[in-house]
């Protein structure tokens, strides 16, 4: 291009001795004076467009080297986050449920800016210097089916994507539905752990008590709704439309939404209208546009405002955020973000976040907001995905029937030498915090299960442990006569009811287990398939003798009835990340 424009300015400069006699010539000095204006101008047209040519190029071949997808070796993390850089989605068997996504120029030239928290796994502790082991529950699956978005687009997952108790409780369990009073049935299992089987594996369930449509409290939402230019992609707003339509639906008169969207600005596209007017309102979901910045802050601000205003006592109060997680615009720091959820939470408004596309997916914002808000995470990757969030476990995500959910477990050093939890990394609470009951913990949903599993490393083995000095001022804890019995351990429990200040207590102990994992129920060898997965597809250094194959095998052995199909995915998707990890080993 710039030599073309250099060319044509030579061209110009041959025809001036023709215009200077032109020039001479009073009757045709007007044309040589036109025709010497039009060349200059050419010439100029010309010189700008090379130039605009060379920048173009300049900045295509800067942003294919910054989007070029980093080696292992030189992906770099800081404390708090690390980037992943995908690589281009290739098509999959498995995603026929997925919205095409056609990959344009743009798509390709796009810097990929999807950010998630660094897990520092749980280690093993001395069950005599630490007994207890204390945290909070964890409903949220948007690692889940996020980590199934990454296989069925031909990639491996980050390791920092995987939490392995969001894969472990993605999954429904057969747990018995609670009795009395208590919002939740508890259950326990003791086995051998199939990646070490010299070591015990401890399953802990919780059941939540389930509720018909028809016995959920009125419903009072305010869907709020990224429309920012980040969103306009198929797998963005065409889903979140198409997602949200699936809630407005199972709506009825008592119910009432209202929908706010967010980008340069926020606004108002549907005051809060009864349930019952689906026109109206799936036909403000149908003319929402994607285009702008994004001001998050701002948005959420409005949808509180809302909520409060047509606040329902006694009936669910929830903001649902719908977005990929992009907030650029506004009140951006994750600590403003955090101190704004919290202080609305106080009110009785909950919020629930869903996260949608890919690129540019803020992870740990997104489940730092729904945990701080009393809600749930869940990210949408398919439509069938949003049947299962929005549709079949509707009342999960909407009705909550515990709040501020902690578990607490004492160990018995004459059974337990050392134990370690299976994730939760980020849901850890300090020893004392379990009997404060102004410390915030999870929440449950109507019909929710949450499961938990910790390794145990039985009394007399040893273990992987630097070693910490002998005290030099006390003898070891003198043990109680309880220590001598067939008790592993003993899990405490406490949860208040939704609009409750003050925590109940339950407490139930553990008998020691050394039955075979092929003896054990469903529900124990799926949930330990799932976490074997999950350490495999981390490459944690306590994965034993876990790797893709023992892990179908033990899957595909406890699929049970299955009838919507998950568990048998999920063997699928393990397949899919042995063949991955082979032709990455290829490399």
């Amino acid at each position: 291009m710039r030599q073309h424009a250099h060319a044509t300015a030579r061209n110009a400069t041959r025809r001036i001795p023709f215009l200077f006699r032109l020039l001479r010539s009073r009757r045709l000095r007007w044309l040589a004076l036109c025709i010497a204006a039009a060349l200059l101008l050419s010439s100029c047209v010309q010189e700008r467009k090379a130039q605009h040519a060379d920048r173009r190029e300049e900045s295509q071949a800067g942003r294919v080297a910054q989007n070029a997808p980093a080696p292992p070796s030189t992906q770099t993390a800081n404390a708090n986050t690390m980037a992943y850089d995908a690589k281009t989605p290739s098509a999959s068997p498995m995603s026929t449920d997925q919205p095409s996504r056609s990959r344009t120029e743009k798509d390709e030239q796009e810097f990929n800016t999807e950010a998630y928290n660094h897990i520092e796994e749980n280690p093993f502790l001395d069950a005599t210097r630490a007994p207890l082991s204390t945290f909070s529950i964890d409903v949220d699956t948007a690692s889940y089916s996020n980590m199934r978005r990454f296989l069925n687009e031909g990639h491996l997952p980050p390791k920092d994507a995987v939490r392995i108790e969001e894969l472990i409780n993605y999954f429904n369990y057969d747990y018995p539905q609670p009795v009395g009073d208590a919002p939740f049935s508890v259950t326990t299992e003791v086995a051998q752990c199939p990646w070490n089987s010299a070591h015990r594996l401890v399953h802990i369930g919780l059941q939540g008590r389930r509720l018909d449509r028809a016995q959920m409290p009125a419903a009072n939402l305010v869907f709020l709704v990224d429309v920012s230019g980040s969103m306009e992609e198929p797998n963005k707003l065409p889903l979140v439309k198409s997602s949200l339509s699936m809630l407005a639906e199972q709506l009825t008169a008592r119910d009432h939404v209202a929908i706010v969207v967010y980008a340069g600005n926020s606004g108002l596209v549907l005051p809060s209208t009864a349930g019952d007017r689906k026109g109206e309102i799936l036909a403000a979901l149908d003319g929402l546009e994607a285009g702008g910045s994004t001001n998050g802050g701002a948005g959420i601000q409005l949808a509180y405002k809302l909520a409060q205003e047509n606040f329902i006592r006694g009936g669910i109060n929830r903001v649902i955020l719908a977005t990929d997680g992009d907030f650029n615009v506004g009140v951006t720091s994750e600590g403003e973000l955090v101190r704004l959820i919290e202080e609305k939470r106080q009110s009785g408004v909950f919020l629930s976040v869903l996260g949608f596309g890919t690129g540019n997916v803020k992870d740990a914002t997104m489940e730092q907001l729904a945990d701080k808000g009393n809600g749930n995470y869940a990210y949408i990757d398919t439509a069938a995905e949003a049947r299962k969030v929005l549709g079949e476990q509707l009342g999960g995500t909407l009705a909550t029937i515990a709040k501020d959910v902690k578990l607490q477990l004492e160990f018995n050093p004459t059974k337990a030498a050392a134990y370690r939890l299976i994730g939760y990394e980020n849901r850890l609470l300090r020893d004392e915090d379990f009997n404060d009951d102004t410390k915030d913990a999870g929440e449950m949903g109507a019909g929710h299960t949450v499961t938990a599993l910790y390794e145990v490393v039985p009394a007399g083995q040893r273990w992987e442990n630097p070693g910490v000095d002998p005290l030099k001022y006390q003898e070891p804890l003198h043990q109680s006569a309880r220590a001598q019995s067939d008790e592993l351990l003993t899990i405490k429990i406490r949860y208040k009811q939704p609009d409750a200040d003050v925590s109940k207590l339950l407490s139930v102990g553990i008998a020691d287990g050394t039955g075979a994992v092929a003896q054990a129920s469903n529900n124990f060898k799926f949930s330990a398939a799932v976490a074997a997965f999950g350490l495999v597809l981390r490459d944690s250094k306590y994965k034993g003798a876990a790797n893709y194959n023992n892990v179908a095998a033990l899957a595909r052995g406890a699929t049970g009835q299955d009838p919507q199909g998950y568990r048998t995915e999920f063997v699928k998707l393990v397949e899919t990340a042995q063949t991955l990890s082979l032709q990455s080993a290829r490399r």
